[in-house]
């Protein structure tokens, strides 16, 4: 088995000798250089697996060098050491390509944990596959662009913000993200920053020790303890408060985390992803969202386009969702005839894949044939390609909507008939199986 090969920049002696050691004992050697023009001569002539390089050189800096190397060899996963409090310059370095960086003076776990990363990328033993067309389906251009980005991004330990209106798949590219990576053997843990009671955010997030506070009967890990070594998805960040911001920046810049009820910090060694169908920039103007927070977030941004942008992938979307729901039911997949595909190509989609999906199930358990019609769909009025995609209803999402209705029809019908299920079937138009599937659905099935 080939030995791995490590390129270490740095004018500090002292600092060379530490890296040296460290990397001998992972078992990979490592050439070193003093200035950048000495790196660069050994980069021609040498294959590398890693580059570690200080920000600061004597005829340039570390800057330069990430430059030169994505532009020269692009596959090299490089890391910048920088100095303690140079957390602008080390976001610079991720926006130009580098893996990920490390702080002085340097916590040799934190280095040991980047390098065995960094080396898993170009690992020929084990490589992972970065093809991701066939969990995020669509051959649209702006779909062929979003599963190159993912390709790239995966390389990276790079801060990911991932933008989009709901139901666009944000936490799905955020698990591809993870799985294309060096982390991929490890846990990727989603949470919904929306979801969780502000008075348990602290715990949920960190950790605490027993006796902590009332009802802390024993130590409990935190979400970044539980994702160790993975990816920490988190979504609907927005709906962070500032308190917690202010927590979440400090855990990202250290990283490190401080349970409740705990003297000492404990190194964290996870990425962060993040995900909000809102808009950061403007909450960031309106004082709602820590502008400081958000450049480290968001030191690359991932925009995924609204199926309004991709109709041509509609079709087959709608033929994957039909497949799914066959599978799921036991029975032969439903079809969409031709005025139907046209229907959903017209329609705006304001809750997009999300929302496709639960059209095709309801229309595929209401159908009556193998054959699924425009009046299958049950498509309203509104909205259009021409109305406004996000609102409709006095704010209310179109699926609430739809489903309030649907509910108010129901129960007039078995009201009518005296709950008689079959009867209010009949007076319905559909099929008992189908008013089962719907109560059920809807709750209504006691």
């Amino acid at each position: 088995m080939k030995q791995s090969l490590a390129l270490v920049v740095d004018d500090e002696p002292d600092i060379l000798e530490l890296l040296e050691i460290t990397l001998s004992r992972m078992g990979i050697a490592s050439k070193t250089a003093q200035d950048l023009s000495e790196a660069k001569k050994l980069l021609k002539s040498n294959h590398f697996d890693i580059c570690l390089t200080d920000l600061q050189l004597p005829d340039g800096n570390g800057l330069e060098l990430v430059e030169y190397i994505q532009t020269h060899c692009p596959s090299l996963p490089t890391a910048v050491i920088t100095a303690f409090g140079s957390m602008e310059t080390a976001i610079n370095a991720l926006k130009l390509g580098a893996f990920d960086f490390v702080s002085k003076p340097v916590d040799l776990k934190s280095l040991k944990n980047l390098v065995s990363s960094a080396i898993k990328i170009n690992d020929t033993t084990a490589p992972a596959d970065r093809r991701s067309r066939e969990q995020l389906l669509g051959d649209s251009v702006v779909m062929a662009n979003v599963r190159a980005k993912i390709a790239k991004l995966a390389r990276s330990q790079a801060p990911i913000y991932i933008s989009g209106d709901s139901g666009t798949g944000k936490e799905l590219v955020a698990k591809l993200i993870h799985e294309k990576g060096p982390r991929a053997n490890y846990a990727f843990v989603p949470i919904n920053c929306g979801a969780i009671p502000q008075e348990l955010m602290e715990s949920e997030f960190f950790g605490h020790k027993k006796g902590s506070f009332t009802g802390a009967i024993a130590d409990k890990p935190g979400l970044f303890q539980t994702a160790s070594g993975g990816t920490l998805f988190l979504d609907e960040v927005a709906d962070l408060p500032l308190h917690m911001q202010v927590k979440l920046l400090r855990a990202i810049q250290e990283k490190s985390i401080r349970p409740i009820g705990s003297e000492t910090e404990i190194a964290i060694d996870v990425r962060i992803l993040s995900a909000t169908h809102k808009n950061l920039s403007q909450l960031v103007d309106a004082g709602q969202f820590r502008q400081d927070l958000y450049y480290r977030i968001n030191v690359i941004e991932l925009a995924l386009p609204s199926l309004r942008e991709r109709k041509e992938d509609i079709p087959q979307l709608a033929l994957h969702v039909l497949k799914k729901l066959a599978i799921a039911h036991n029975e032969t997949a439903k079809r969409l005839n031709d005025d139907a595909i046209k229907a959903l190509r017209q329609y705006a989609f304001p809750g997009n894949v999300r929302e496709l999906e639960n059209i095709l199930e309801r229309a595929s358990t209401l159908c009556e044939g193998a054959e699924i019609t425009p009046h299958d769909l049950h498509l309203p009025d509104t909205p259009t390609l021409n109305s406004n995609p996000t609102a409709s209803n006095n704010g209310e999402q179109l699926e609430d909507y739809l489903g309030s209705l649907e509910k108010q029809a129901i129960v007039k019908a078995l009201e009518k008939t005296r709950w008689n299920k079959t009867a209010a079937a009949k007076e319905l138009g559909i099929t008992f199986r189908a008013l089962r599937y719907r109560l059920k659905k809807l709750g209504l099935d006691d």
